[in-house]
């Protein structure tokens, strides 16, 4: 079980840092063709779903991989099969009624009747009512977008906590946008989209407070711009700030940061901005110092090898507590993960290098995070050196449940643990602070009546 926050500080002392070696990871699960995106299931904590580039999904229910795919759509998805290919499926998102409803919605690269080349496919499917670890076989389109290259596709999907659904498309690839997509709100492409897709009886509909709904000749589906090839967005799951990795042309890679408070609008800067620079292809593109953009709060160069941008998440779990309160994220052709410290001027600090092609994060239903290999087809997750397991239960110290009444830690509330926090209050002792403000007063003594009558 998760751990309060506030109480981090008193099971261990490095809460707030990281130094680079305290950080590792273990594995979880092998076996997966090109895994390039999971997610936990919203009904059930003990599943995950892990999407396969070729065209499926896979179960993985208490760290065990099931044989048979919850989907195989191999047949409809366009590339995603070798090499460095950037098509197949890219994306997966549950509804926020999936318990009830079983829907949920794949995003992959495959052709449309009367469309030239490849688009990007937003389909919904639903879960078999009869075994969980089966989807129903039946697709319906919700959205589709012509892509004019093979690359930058995008791909990510997620429903924010208002309920919507936001997608992320790439800027449709070659290099350096030659549509110049991405800063145009006549195309979809090279955007961050938002969507309705709460009834089953249309395809989708427009929020009212999309940032473009009534802008003559522009797509009301926009809700942020000015993006290359968006790969791998979060939510974080206590703030609802929304973490955008970037990847760059060939000079910088870069994460963006929309606070939830936006009311969107948002341009990214591509193909004007690369990172926190202008585009080097286009010298003059941007005014001095640069105006009408929304600037990166970091990004780093293709030194040493780096090459592209894999987005993590805000790290909201327990078993690593050097990383709680930090966004994760990693470069994929070097397998460099960092940290990132919003409370802390966006520092970033090298906290691993995983050697292999680092397709993407991933985060369980506790907030725990785990990195994808593409080739190796594995899955790892991330788990921290110090940590300390006092009872031999295989939870983390840091992970146990903390019940403040249960001062003399015998397993049960009783009287005795009044006896048992006088003597704390009068040795200072930590188990004496019952409101968790950091000290031992007489109100807290208070907090501990209140804490015996709520029971753990």
């Amino acid at each position: 079980m998760r751990i309060q926050a506030g109480v981090c500080a008193m099971v261990m002392a490095v809460c707030g840092g990281i130094a680079q070696g305290q950080i590792t990871t273990d594995p979880f699960v092998s076996g997966v063709s090109r895994p390039v995106y999971m997610v936990a299931d919203p009904s059930d904590s003990s599943r995950l779903f892990v999407v396969e580039q070729r065209g499926a999904i896979r179960v993985i229910n208490n760290g065990v991989l099931e044989a048979i795919p919850f989907l195989d759509i191999d047949p409809l998805v366009s590339g995603g099969t070798s090499g460095n290919s950037e098509q197949g499926m890219l994306g997966l998102a549950f509804s926020p009624d999936y318990a009830t409803s079983g829907r949920f919605f794949v995003n992959y690269v495959g052709t449309v009747s009367g469309v030239s080349g490849t688009s990007t496919i937003v389909a919904e499917y639903t879960r078999s009512s009869v075994n969980p670890n089966i989807a129903n076989a039946t697709e319906r389109r919700i959205l589709t977008i012509a892509q004019p290259f093979s690359n930058h596709n995008g791909g990510w999907m997620d429903f924010g906590p208002d309920g919507y659904l936001y997608i992320g498309t790439g800027d449709g690839g070659s290099g350096n946008d030659p549509g110049n997509r991405a800063s145009q709100l006549t195309f979809l492409l090279g955007k961050l989209l938002r969507i309705d897709v709460s009834d089953p009886n249309t395809t989708y509909t427009i929020p009212a407070s999309n940032p473009f709904v009534g802008v003559a000749g522009a797509f009301e589906e926009i809700w942020a711009y000015g993006l290359r090839n968006p790969w791998r967005t979060s939510f974080d799951i206590d703030t609802g700030d929304l973490w955008i990795a970037d990847v760059g042309q060939s000079a910088r890679e870069e994460v963006n940061v929309q606070r939830a408070d936006s009311t969107g609008g948002e341009h990214y800067g591509w193909r004007c901005r690369e990172g926190s620079i202008e585009n080097p292809s286009f010298p003059g593109c941007t005014p001095t110092p640069p105006t009408g953009y929304t600037e990166p709060v970091h990004d780093y160069s293709h030194s040493s090898g780096r090459c592209s941008i894999t987005g993590g998440y805000l790290y909201r779990g327990c078993a690593v507590p050097e990383l709680y309160g930090k966004y994760v994220f990693g470069d994929y052709c070097t397998g460099e993960i960092w940290a990132l410290d919003p409370s802390n001027g966006n520092s970033v600090v090298l906290v691993g290098n995983e050697g292999f092609g680092l397709s993407s994060f991933a985060q369980d239903a506790d907030g725990e995070l785990y990195v994808l290999d593409l080739f190796g087809g594995t899955i790892e997750k991330f788990a921290s050196v110090n940590a300390v397991d006092s009872d031999g239960d295989t939870i983390p110290d840091s992970c146990e449940t903390v019940c403040l009444a249960d001062v003399n830690m015998d397993g049960v509330v009783t009287p005795a643990d009044f006896t048992a926090w006088v003597a704390a209050f009068n040795a200072q002792a930590t188990e004496c602070d019952q409101n968790e403000d950091g000290l031992c007063t007489p109100a807290d003594f208070t907090a501990w009546v209140a804490n015996y009558n709520a029971g753990c």
